[in-house]
């Protein structure tokens, strides 16, 4: 029988890794679920080290968030590959950098729609005697003049497959160059940046879906897996059985997020009116029509009322909303409205795919608020909000508790792994995620030397509300900046919002203390050009500071190694604003778990959200900085307890005299 060890790739192990290693393999092979908080610097990704080594003939799916955790995972199981050669890995992350047709908007909308419309030309060509597509003169010459704009054929699907007569008829199967190409990158592990030449002019993601079926370990996006449908169809696509399946989830502090993102629907006032006229040009090509544009007046009826509330946020009944929109309408039940939405916008799809136009059509969102609004009826886990923007009124079905998600997620696969460098308190997590479900745990300390870094906590300032404008809070908060700016190399500070942001930089110069000054912009081409300039400082002997959000642009997934990132300050405490709607949150918790519901919702987000920012600054053992939580409420014992056990022993208190001094001799 395997043990990691013959898995892992390294001579030697890191600090407290091999404890890491060997309760993911023991889940692993007992069919459990675990929760790993690991420290940047723990090795978390030769996890899959110990669960390659369990698998006995199971395979293993990752998910990951974004392309650099892709990489970070590949860059492993190209280690592992050379001790253990006959390792097949495929990864269906980062489809919009797979695709070679270059198009803007949904990409995975538009892969749908150009592969349906390809398929049922490529079907039409092959009841004809095609059954090569790539050689068909009639598609060579439709892809040939083809709106580039608006394309309705992808070539590069085309080329990826063929018919074959079998009892049951034609039936489209991979071309022999597909599955080629698809054995090629499974063994050599091809990377994101080299898939388009390996693959040439076939689709490389139907390379990866190919390669997906016999690989050992899948890496996907956390969509294709918190997302039901989506799952369902990539699990049926690529032959996985989930119960066959180890399933390893990173960053898994952001899991909560993404499933209550999937499961949120919002209706504007705009989008009504938008689909009250694409209904309009839908009367007597489908039945429902007219009795869906009665029931509209009645929906912006109900909006309108609620703008004569003073309160930009607040929760709206569900059943008064149904009474009130069901009246002097055709229907008696909102799933009688939900069944011809579905109906009519499914007519409305097949219309638009055949003008090459994949986006999401405003009747499209309307389906999905009634259907959302109909399956949550009953369900505490959602709450129906209504939003005001000025004069603009927008409803909203909103997923507050994902754990019913997360918890059918994990048990439907053999086993199933969550790990995070910031999962702290890891059995809070394990409560807030899974309840009393039994779930093995760790957490480590940090392996970095502890004399690489300082940890300073003001006792002076806060983002309180109630002090948030007091005139000596600001200063203190602005001599904390100006001290901290004095510190070698690039800085960062972040703030708990955009407001705050402004407010605290408004009359910032250009330079400060001989930094350039760069600010969070929410516009994100304009965000991403300042940061690539700011990490290219250090390169040509200059420094900046750069001023942002916490949970915004600048403060979570980046790597700011080496010289990147010397420091960071935190200021403030990030808490969502508190409004009836928060409140109504953060009751149905404490309902949940009593009194330790309050901060499992609301406070644990928020230092979340605070350590991830100061996360950014050591990312590998040389690296050395200064990190400041500028905000007395983590002094506190309740707050506190949230930030991770390493942090919590190296927490030295100050004030803003204490802090300067602390910093002295720094540089």
């Amino acid at each position: 029988m395997d043990c990691s060890d013959d898995w892992f790739p390294y001579e030697t192990y890191r600090p407290h890794q091999r404890e890491m290693l060997n309760l993911a393999e023991d889940a692993a092979r007992n069919h459990d679920i675990c929760m790993i908080d690991a420290p940047t610097g723990s090795g978390k990704s030769s996890v899959l080290s110990a669960l390659l080594s369990a698998a006995n003939g199971r395979k293993i799916i990752v998910a990951v968030r974004t392309v650099s955790q892709l990489n970070t995972f590949i860059r492993e199981l190209e280690l592992i590959k050379r001790k253990k050669g006959h390792l097949k890995v495929a990864y269906l992350v980062g489809k919009r950098r797979m695709c070679m047709m270059g198009a803007d908007g949904d990409i995975y909308r538009m892969c749908e729609g150009l592969k349906a419309f390809s398929t049922s030309l490529m079907r039409e060509r092959a009841h004809r005697g095609s059954l090569i597509p790539a050689n068909d003169p009639v598609l060579k010459t439709q892809i040939r003049r083809q709106d580039a704009e608006h394309p309705l054929l992808c070539p590069y699907f085309i080329k990826s497959k063929i018919y074959i007569e079998g009892s049951d008829g034609l039936k489209m199967v991979p071309s022999n160059t597909l599955k080629v190409k698809a054995e090629q990158v499974s063994k050599r592990i091809v990377p994101p940046e080299k898939i388009h030449e390996v693959c040439n002019e076939i689709c490389p993601y139907e390379v990866m879906l190919q390669a997906a079926r016999d690989a050992d370990v899948i890496l996907m996006n956390f969509y294709h897996i918190f997302d039901e449908t989506i799952r369902d169809q990539m699990y049926q696509s690529i032959s996985v059985e989930p119960e066959n399946t180890i399933l390893l989830i990173d960053e898994a502090h952001n899991c909560g997020d993404t499933v209550q993102s999937i499961q949120t629907v919002t209706l504007s006032e705009q989008s009504l009116e938008m689909a009250q006229n694409e209904l309009s040009h839908m009367r007597g090509r489908v039945g429902g029509v007219e009795a869906v544009l009665n029931l509209i007046p009645q929906v912006q009826n109900f909006m309108s009322s609620l703008k004569r509330s003073v309160k930009q946020e607040d929760w709206f009944d569900p059943l008064i909303f149904t009474k009130y929109i069901l009246n002097g309408t055709l229907y008696q039940k909102t799933d009688e409205i939900s069944d011809d939405l579905l109906r009519i916008n499914e007519t409305i799809n097949e219309a638009k795919l055949e003008k090459g136009d994949f986006k999401e059509s405003p009747v499209e969102n309307l389906t999905s608020f009634f259907t959302r609004i109909l399956q949550s009826a009953g369900d505490d886990s959602f709450l129906t909000i209504y939003k005001k923007n000025l004069m603009d009124i927008s409803l909203e079905v909103r997923n507050i508790d994902p754990s019913k998600t997360l918890s059918e997620i994990a048990k439907m696969h053999s086993a199933s792994i969550l790990i995070s460098g910031t999962l702290s308190p890891v059995e809070s997590y394990k409560k807030l995620y899974f309840g009393d479900m039994n779930i093995k745990t760790l957490s480590l300390p940090n392996a970095f030397p502890k004399e690489n870094r300082l940890i300073f906590c003001a006792n002076d300032i806060t983002s309180a509300f109630s002090l948030r404008r007091d005139p000596e809070n600001t200063k203190r908060i602005l001599d904390y900046i100006n001290s901290f700016a004095a510190i070698k190399g690039n800085l960062a500070v972040y703030f708990p919002s955009y407001d705050m942001l402004k407010m605290f930089t408004k009359d910032l110069p250009k330079k400060l203390k001989r930094k350039d000054v760069f600010i969070e912009s929410q516009d994100s081409s304009q965000a991403n050009s300042d940061l690539r300039v700011f990490m290219s400082l250090p390169e040509v002997g200059r420094s900046g500071i750069i001023f942002g959000v916490c949970g915004g642009k600048w403060s979570e997934g980046l790597d700011y190694r080496g010289e990147m990132l010397n420091g960071a300050v935190v200021i403030g405490l990030p808490l969502a604003p508190y409004n009836d709607v928060r409140r109504m949150i953060n009751d149905y918790f404490k309902n949940k778990f009593g009194k330790e519901g309050e901060f499992l919702s609301y406070t644990l987000p928020a230092i979340n959200k605070a350590t991830q920012a100061l996360g950014r600054v050591l990312r590998t053992p040389e690296d050395r900085g200064v990190l400041l939580i500028g905000e007395s409420r983590f002094l506190d014992k309740s707050v506190k307890k949230g930030l991770p056990h390493w942090m919590q022993e190296e927490l030295a208190e100050c004030n803003i005299d204490e802090f300067r001094s602390g910093i002295a001799g720094w540089n």
